[in-house]
């Protein structure tokens, strides 16, 4: 199981990627706010989103779970 984690704590502010879609490493699959700065969270494998773990709004920490991929 291939799984995108948080590397830093914030809040979901938009999730770029949906069940279903493709993902390339490197690519953007989130934004995260935090300490007033938008930092987008960039896929570190390469598959399919099977599941989506957080939503918009959502607090998250340093390497919570937000993605699984196949």
């Amino acid at each position: 199981m291939k799984q995108i984690c948080s590397m830093m704590a914030g809040v979901v502010v938009e999730l770029l990627v949906k069940p279903g879609d493709a993902v390339e490493d490197g690519m953007d699959v989130a934004i995260l706010e935090s300490m007033k700065m938008q930092l987008p969270v960039a896929s570190t494998e390469t598959g399919k989103v099977e599941e989506i773990k957080v939503t918009s709004g959502d607090f998250v920490n340093e390497g919570d779970l937000l993605m699984v991929l196949s």
